[in-house]
């Protein structure tokens, strides 16, 4: 079989990603300085705590606003830079709109506490007690501390993706009851016009945001494609595929390689949202979707029923097509991760080199698909089975099966476990990291 060798993109190319990257972090420290000369121009307090204070609670409100930006899952954004990412950034700032916070509350109260000669939770008791929006704050500072608290590893690996999901909804009610509390008591709130207006701004940019990216397009599309599952097929006893049609599918711009939140119709389910890879190219006609019983949402999948009106919130995902720079490419699966990557292959040009990692061949989900694909697109499948990830695409053995892999766009799917373990032999051979393409959500089950 004849390798294509690929060329590499143009020096001067700029990807997408790297634009909106920096278009994020250009914003942000804009606003920072925004923040900052409005706060100098409102004056400082006699005391150094308040002062701390007041601008730990600013910098607090715009860590809580660009939070909602990141999580708005606006299209412009998930395309270049993808929810992963995003949802890594919203974790790391959520981390520090938690010490922001604290900061503010610790401050204002040993300030105003230094002030009266009393002690600081005595003080802050009467803050809440006589000063409009502080008892709000303070239930905002609760309601933080709890999505914090649910947001550790140590609590999200034990919590279910509902219950975890529902406890972030508070955040909302946190962001309304921060909002109230800036208008009544926020010194630099009101100090100008102009200040004002920013502050107006800034909330209204955010959650706008928020209700165009999670409210108003989902309805809009869901409006307008009308989806209905029109096909399960079993794979295996624990795989299931679900074929979904609807209007003007042509017009939905998904691409190979994306995931959406499924939430089927029906009177158990109605209110469950699931993250699934489509498993197959969007064709303009139907999408599918493959998963595997990895919990009691996915394992409900296998007795739906044809005709069920389904509401899709998507395509997201920057795991894609999009950001290529090579004409050949490496196609990495682990398990039921294989979901996106057969779809990436099915609208990949170039040679391409799929290697799927399973437990074992009958865990071999959608492998005589992969297998035809390969042969139709002159591709090159290797199925690796057995023992650890590590010990089987070690350095070497992986050098082997693509001795050109440093000339290639790698895309790589699978458990954590794996991904990271493939990650680091990547690095061992000196793969450049705009060449792997990446993302912990294309996940199925």
């Amino acid at each position: 079989m004849t390798t294509v060798r690929s060329l590499p993109a143009p020096p001067t190319a700029i990807r997408p990603g790297a634009v909106a990257r920096t278009g994020l972090y250009a914003v942000l420290a804009v606003n920072a300085a925004v923040v900052a000369y409005f706060f100098v121009q409102a004056g400082f307090a006699s005391n150094a705590l308040i002062v701390l204070g007041r601008l730990a609670g600013l910098y607090g409100a715009l860590v809580m606003a660009f939070q909602l930006v990141l999580v708005a899952r606006l299209p412009w954004l998930d395309r270049r830079i993808g929810m992963d990412r995003l949802t890594s950034w919203h974790r790391w700032t959520g981390f520090s709109l938690l010490w922001t916070l604290l900061a503010h509350v610790v401050f204002i109260s040993f300030g105003y506490a230094d002030g009266a000669g009393a002690g600081p939770v005595t003080e802050l008791v009467d803050l809440a007690e006589t000063t409009e929006g502080v008892l709000r704050a303070i239930v905002a500072f609760g309601l933080v501390l709890v999505i914090g608290a649910v947001s550790a590893r140590y609590a999200r690996r034990r919590l279910a993706y509902e219950t975890w999901h529902f406890i972030h909804l508070y955040a909302y009610v946190a962001v309304v009851l921060a909002f109230t509390h800036q208008v009544a008591v926020g010194t630099t709130f009101t100090s100008s016009a102009a200040a004002t207006t920013y502050w107006y701004g800034v909330w209204a940019v955010a959650l706008g945001s928020v209700l165009l990216g999670r409210v108003a397009l989902p309805l809009w599309r869901n409006g307008r494609h009308r989806f209905r599952v029109s096909a399960v097929v079993h794979e295996s006893d624990d795989v299931v595929s679900i074929h979904i049609t609807g209007r003007d599918l042509d017009k939905l711009p998904a691409q190979a390689g994306q995931f959406f939140l499924w939430r089927f119709l029906t009177k158990d389910r109605w209110w469950q949202a699931n993250p699934f890879s489509l498993s197959a190219a969007p064709d303009g006609h139907s999408l599918r979707l493959t998963a595997k019983a990895a919990g009691e949402g996915s394992a409900a999948l296998r007795h739906m029923q044809v005709g069920t009106r389904v509401f899709a919130e998507g395509p997201y995902g920057a795991f894609t097509t999009l950001h290529r720079t090579r004409t050949a490419s490496l196609l990495i699966a682990g398990g039921v991760g294989v979901t996106p990557i057969r779809a990436l292959l099915e609208d990949l040009d170039g040679h391409a080199v799929v290697i799927y990692r399973v437990a074992s061949e009958r865990d071999a989900v959608l492998h005589d698909e992969l297998r035809d694909l390969a042969l139709a697109k002159g591709a090159e499948l290797h199925l690796v089975t057995g023992g650890p990830v590590p010990d089987k695409l070690a350095p070497r053995e992986l050098g082997r099966m693509v001795p050109d892999i440093a000339d290639r766009d790698v895309f790589l799917c699978g458990p954590p476990p794996m991904m990271n373990a493939v990650l680091g032999t990547l690095d061992d051979l000196g793969v450049p990291k705009q060449q792997i393409h990446f993302e912990r959500f294309s996940l199925a089950g």
